[in-house]
């Protein structure tokens, strides 16, 4: 059902095009004086008339959902579940005997040395006794409320192809990411801010960059908005720069009225094309973000025992360059903590990143040369946030209507590689999910006895079916959250997908 418009609500002006014709509402956005002034005075005045020209912007869900939220933890550039998650007796028992797949394997780099065996101890945790490596063991707090998958697969054991399969649910860019699908079918739940909010890595963008998080072909309103928590300028260009004070009053109206004449220009020549509609209300959330965005994000708001919890009690530092564990619980919790805070003010879909760094030596996930030395310091903030912000969701009420997910674009070979790193290994790896109606304390898919490939390799489990369950979770049927584009019906899970039924409680 479409709400009210501008025109019907407040009666503006006649256009001057035609007697008696009642201004459309991009008319009355263009002569209330265009630009980000205008459009913000015909937002803040028309709070109910955020619907996009599909109709689907605050649809009504297919089912009654579980879930209203997502949090996607994207460890890019492939987590290793040997060290982390999966423990395999079989790779402490011979480690150092040479590796014996009993199957010719074609590796990324040759990494086929011996096997490699956990390079940390594992220990219990939790009524589930959930064995987890010693870096995520402050993850051992939350266990009982995770459920994790042994026996997920990539297609494809390259970074940036396998980055964009478990984002966007394709190999090759042109496709909208998890988030922008969720904003496309079901809105936000406060038009101040964004549906979609991408936390990047503080070193910079994955793989494929913003290709991760862009509406390619949906309305490009619902693409992620990028926002660095805890920096001066959490985003880009919401307020005139320092140095731009010579800008006047005057020399603004006079160049707002400009674009509002361009616009109405480009318009007239294009009927039926949707994408400066898309811009104008990119340019109305960025004005209601100007009232909206610094409250949200100003974590010094936050009492000393929720910053005591994430382990920011200490505040912003100036770290040295050595990578240490402190300096990652400082940067990762600062994004939890922040994805809090705009969750429960209305955002729909939250998705951060950890570990974008390709220096030597190497600061990301992707620890061809040494575990220990990359995944130590990177998995214990993760670990640290991602648990605090667990149980600050669980104490507030919003852990039972919001999905966790944490994923990476494949795991790591159980063989090693130069003595003390892993290859890349599309063939098995790990995720965890919790929350929003997920079943906690249990493990669904196994790996086999190295952590090679999944024990049934006639059933493994697919980036597809992990989004089908959230899409199901959020009340939406996989199969009809379509958009006609080229000719075909475009969807997140493609032509594949299944709700994975055993993680829902």
């Amino acid at each position: 059902m479409q709400t009210p418009s501008a025109t019907s609500r407040f009666h503006p002006p006649v256009s001057a095009s035609g007697p008696g014709r009642a201004l459309s509402r991009r008319d009355f956005l263009w002569q209330s004086g265009g630009g980000l002034g205008g459009l913000a005075l015909a937002s803040l005045l028309n709070s109910e008339a955020a619907t996009d020209e599909s109709g689907r912007f605050g649809a009504r869900p297919h089912h009654p959902a579980r879930a209203k939220r997502v949090i996607q933890f994207f460890m890019s550039g492939a987590a290793s579940h040997l060290d982390l998650f999966d423990y395999k007796p079989s790779l402490v028992k011979y480690a150092g005997k040479p590796s014996d797949f009993g199957e010719p394997v074609e590796a990324f780099q040759d990494g086929l040395g011996p096997w490699l065996k956990p390079v940390w101890d594992f220990r219990p945790y939790g009524q589930c006794g959930k064995l987890l490596g010693e870096p995520v063991a402050a993850l051992g707090s939350v266990v009982d409320e995770l459920a994790f998958i042994h026996n997920l697969t990539s297609t494809s054991g390259v970074h940036s192809n396998a980055t964009l399969l478990q984002s966007t649910g394709f190999q090759l860019p042109g496709y909208p990411g998890a988030g922008c699908w969720a904003s496309y079918a079901l809105g936000t739940l406060n038009e101040n801010l964004p549906a979609f909010v991408v936390l990047p890595d503080h070193r910079g963008y994955p793989s494929n960059g913003v290709k991760n998080w862009d509406a390619a072909f949906l309305p490009s309103q619902h693409s992620g908005t990028v926002i660095y928590p805890g920096t001066e300028t959490p985003i880009n260009d919401l307020f005139p720069h320092r140095t731009g004070d010579y800008i006047t009053d005057d020399g603004e109206s006079a160049v707002r009225a400009t674009l509002a004449e361009l616009n109405h220009q480009h318009a007239a020549g294009r009927p039926g094309d949707s994408r400066l509609e898309a811009r104008i209300r990119s340019y109305e959330l960025a004005a209601r973000m100007q009232l909206t965005a610094p409250e949200a994000l100003n974590l010094k708001a936050e009492p000393a025992h929720v910053l005591k919890l994430y382990g920011l009690e200490r505040g912003p530092q100036t770290w040295p360059k050595e990578i240490n564990p402190e300096e990652e619980v400082h940067h990762f919790s600062t994004k939890c903590l922040a994805a809090r805070r705009l969750l429960e003010r209305g955002v729909r879909f939250v998705q951060i990143w950890s570990g974008n760094d390709n220096s030597f030596p190497r600061r990301n996930w992707d620890s061809h040369e040494n575990i220990r030395q990359d995944h130590g310091p990177l998995a214990f903030g993760m670990a640290r946030g991602c648990a605090a912000l667990i149980q600050d969701l669980k104490q507030r009420g919003l852990l039972e209507d919001t999905i966790i997910l944490w994923t990476t674009e494949f795991g790591r070979m159980p063989s090693s590689q130069g003595g003390t790193g892993r290859d890349h290994n599309p063939f098995v790896f790990t995720n965890w999910l919790c929350g929003g109606g997920i079943k906690g304390g249990i493990t669904h898919g196994e790996s086999d006895q190295w952590g090679y490939k999944p024990l049934d390799r006639t059933s493994p489990t697919r980036v597809y079916d992990i989004h089908a369950t959230i899409l199901h979770l959020l009340g939406l049927d996989h199969e009809r959250v379509t958009v006609r584009h080229n000719g075909t019906d475009r969807r997140l899970t493609d032509v594949h997908g299944h709700v994975i039924r055993e993680l829902l409680a």
